[in-house]
């Protein structure tokens, strides 16, 4: 039973990483992972710095939100225009545009001028370049596959992103106390070389749908598409109670390592470091599993309650080695839940409505997050910072147990694929 099992998970794995084969796809996500190496250390080198400004959680909760609210705002302008413009050069600018404010940054911090209004407003630039940038990204992906490998493709592009988030992190702990926070921007500008590199030597297969003139009127084309699928619904429901009750757990982490494990940024590193980790793991294994699954609906399900209990659980024990553990366990089954939602969204949508599909999964989790974040902070606050994530954990656990319990249809989900004719390229899967 056991070799079986091994050669199940070998077996997962490797069809994960099956679209690396395809070398368009090879060389972007090589691109990336360089790049993504300095954005996670500039996210936390960016904590750093607000935490070192202002000892307060609302502040870091306000830096966050800046960084994300755009996508929330603009999600229904920035879809539908990475579905109408060529996708490769939009990541260009969005690419370069970062690449610019990294060194603003580094520039400020370097000459000990940074305010905080400075961190506000350079993080909210950021988030409207993330904002164009995501809905692009996620769908380019797709260019570079093709709708046969794109769910895999996702789950390999999942796995870059937290290779990324476990080095990144440690990395900018370590750079951050031998060589000065204004080092991690530096080195996060310089990598942006390299995804630009990767995006001049690859071409992708785009299906581009012609202006209509009406940026909304497309936007809520695609929200009626998603009203018409129930699972696509619960899709975006279950993402957006894990973004908002987990993934914005992340940015009160500079407290932890200060006030609870009275430690400094080599403790926070390796804090964020162990959610990336855990998240690579799950990316590498439980996702390629959990896609093999019959039950798509109580696996997505089982693996929100998972994260809570864990997160509940990492609030009840200021204890280092613990709290690394409880960390890695919670974010293990995060990618389970946003891979399969970005990859299932992509196969249920038709092939000229995929970026504004994503807009609106980008919205209900990435946008949702910078809300989570502020009461987050406010509740830091108020109450502490292990209660503020005890509460966190909880409502997350009574989420996915309510959604598990009150919907029977959610529970028995499946989907399967079935041949269909070329001419109807949109059901290539059969959901029940």
């Amino acid at each position: 039973m056991a070799a079986g099992m091994a050669h199940q998970v070998v077996q997962a794995v490797y069809d994960g990483l099956s679209p690396l084969r395809i070398r368009n796809l090879r060389i972007y996500l090589t691109g990336q992972v360089v790049s993504l190496i300095g954005v996670f250390m500039q996210q936390t080198a960016q904590g750093w710095v607000v935490w070192e400004l202002t000892r307060s959680g609302a502040a870091l909760g306000i830096a966050a939100m800046l960084g994300l609210f755009p996508l929330l705002v603009l999600g229904p302008w920035t879809g539908v225009w990475a579905d109408r413009l060529d996708r490769r050069r939009l990541l260009l600018a969005t690419q370069g545009t970062a690449m610019l404010l990294a060194f603003a940054f580094a520039l400020l911090v370097q000459a000990e001028l940074i305010a905080l209004w400075h961190v506000y407003a350079l993080a909210l630039l950021l988030g409207i370049v993330t904002a164009f940038d995501f809905p692009a990204q996620q769908a380019f992906v797709g260019d570079l596959s093709g709708m046969e490998l794109v769910r895999r493709a996702v789950v390999t592009n999942a796995m870059i992103v937290q290779v990324s988030r476990t080095l990144g992190p440690a990395l900018a702990g370590l750079v951050i106390a031998e060589m000065g926070v204004a080092s991690a921007f530096w080195i996060n500008g310089v990598t942006f070389l390299a995804v630009i590199g990767s995006l001049l030597a690859v071409a992708g297969n785009q299906v581009r749908r012609p202006s209509t003139g009406s940026s909304l009127g497309e936007f809520w084309e695609g929200v009626r598409f998603i009203r018409s699928e129930p699972r696509a619904q619960d899709l975006l429901l279950l993402t957006g109670c894990v973004a908002f009750f987990a993934m914005s757990t992340i940015f009160v982490f500079p407290v932890v390592a200060t006030d609870v494990l009275r430690s400094g940024p080599e403790v926070l590193g390796y804090l964020v470091g162990a959610s990336g980790a855990g998240a690579l793991f799950g990316s590498l294994v439980a996702t390629p599993l959990a896609q093999a699954a019959r039950r798509t609906g109580l696996v997505l399900g089982t693996s929100a309650a998972w994260t809570g209990a864990w997160l509940t659980g990492f609030s009840l024990w200021a204890w280092f080695p613990f709290s690394l553990l409880a960390i890695f366990c919670m974010s293990v089954l995060v990618p389970v839940v946003l891979t399969s939602s970005a990859g299932l969204l992509q196969v249920l949508s038709p092939p000229e409505m995929r970026a504004r599909i994503l807009s609106v999964l980008l919205m209900v989790s990435f946008g949702a997050t910078p809300i989570a974040s502020v009461l987050t902070g406010i509740a830091v606050d108020a109450f502490g910072v292990m209660a503020a994530l005890r509460i966190n954990g909880v409502a997350l656990v009574f989420a996915a147990l309510l959604l598990l319990g009150g919907r029977r249809s959610f529970r028995g989900w499946s989907i399967e694929r079935r041949s269909v004719p070329q001419s109807a390229p949109r059901r290539r899967w059969e959901v029940s």
